[in-house]
């Protein structure tokens, strides 16, 4: 038998109109004179910063809060070293974070970076190496309004270096968030490219998950659940993008694959995905699922029937009906992906898949055809 832990300090509050309870949780986790609250210009635009500003003042916190709307996919470094120097003169107190995973993952990393005593500190730990343990960090309310990426519950955000075309990630125990709200009601308004995306990342952590060295009976419970609800609610969304039955649906398979993930991490699919992206483009949850036809058909074929079996069958014809080829071809034209197989093997990623693949199962894998 293989000894095993688990953990994860994330508290949880969810259904429709759960935003609300926003400045009432308990324990309170918004508190002193300082919120930041970060999110993307979309969300100022259509009003939703200024509601949750409201709601502050109601529940009467002293000064306004700091609004920083300027997250874009795929954070920066750069940037966020900069941006990092520019709230340390504001002694932020708490931290809410609103969006998808690159403003929950910017929030995460402000979370711990504002409370460490280095200078620079993404620069200095992620390119230069230096030895560094995330011993403190702001609190934090995470609220996703996409049904993706889990990171409301992962104590580990995404850093992008666009200058040395790499991909890092900061974690740590003080990367987690304290609490995630998720309000179904906030993903009703997902454009359906962005539905499917963020969809189809939920749908490769639990993959992901299940086919990882560091699987657990916990992990795999939850990646096994998380795909029976995401077979179920993300072609249904797709017809029927006003459901809220079916969001909220497609929010709990998103948020147990991260639990899932909390504790493997990612595996093959993500490697795969880093230079995808850097490179091209290709946007997240695309570049890490395209490759999922094959890997499933790959770690299936020696597998013993089961659940495990069974529900990445299902996945299979799940993911084949949604046509990713023609989605990549979007991105990507005559472009030979197996030129960037030395990029993919992504050391922190490619070793925990418990299948074995060649350099060739890769090249196979990375082709795709498009329909005429």
């Amino acid at each position: 038998m293989t000894i095993w832990s688990d953990y994860n300090p994330v508290r949880i509050t969810s259904g429709p109109g759960a935003i609300d309870r926003l400045f009432l949780l308990d324990p309170p986790v918004i508190t002193g004179n300082r919120i930041l609250m970060v999110t993307s210009a979309g969300f100022t635009a259509r009003g939703v910063t200024e509601k949750i500003e409201e709601k502050a003042r109601k529940a009467g916190l002293e000064n306004p809060i700091r609004v920083f709307d300027g997250v874009t996919a795929n954070p920066e470094l750069d940037f966020l070293d900069r941006m990092t120097i520019t709230l340390r003169r504001e002694g932020i107190s708490g931290i809410i974070a609103l969006g998808g995973g690159s403003a929950l993952d910017t929030a995460k990393i402000f979370s711990v970076a504002l409370s460490s005593d280095l200078e620079i500190p993404l620069d200095m730990v992620l390119r230069q190496k230096q030895p560094h343990v995330w011993k403190n960090h702001i609190p934090i309310v995470a609220i996703p309004t996409t049904a993706g990426t889990g990171a409301e519950v992962t104590p580990f955000a995404t850093v992008w270096d666009s200058r040395n075309k790499k991909k890092y990630s900061v974690s740590g125990e003080r990367v987690y968030p304290d609490h995630a709200l998720l309000d179904p009601e906030l993903t009703l308004t997902l454009p359906p490219k962005e539905t499917l995306y963020t969809g189809l990342d939920a749908i490769s952590h639990a993959l992901e998950s299940l086919w990882n060295k560091n699987r657990t009976p916990v992990s795999e419970a939850l990646a096994l659940k998380a795909l029976t609800l995401a077979n179920k609610a993300l072609p249904a969304i797709i017809n029927q993008p006003d459901s809220l039955y079916y969001r909220e649906m497609m929010q709990q398979a998103a948020l147990m694959a991260g639990l899932a993930i909390s504790r493997t991490r990612t595996a093959i699919a993500h490697a795969i995905s880093y230079p995808v992206t850097m490179r091209f483009g290709v946007p997240h949850g695309l570049a890490c699922s395209f490759t999922l036809p094959g890997l499933i058909k790959h770690y299936t074929h020696a597998l013993d029937h089961g659940p495990i079996k069974t529900v990445m069958h299902e996945t299979l014809k799940t993911v084949e009906e949604l046509n990713l080829e023609n989605e990549m071809a979007t991105y990507i034209g005559e472009e030979n992906l197996s030129e960037y197989i030395e990029e993919m093997f992504h050391p922190d990623r490619i070793g925990n898949y418990s299948g074995i693949l060649t350099d060739d199962d890769i090249s196979r894998l990375v082709l795709f055809k498009t329909e005429k």
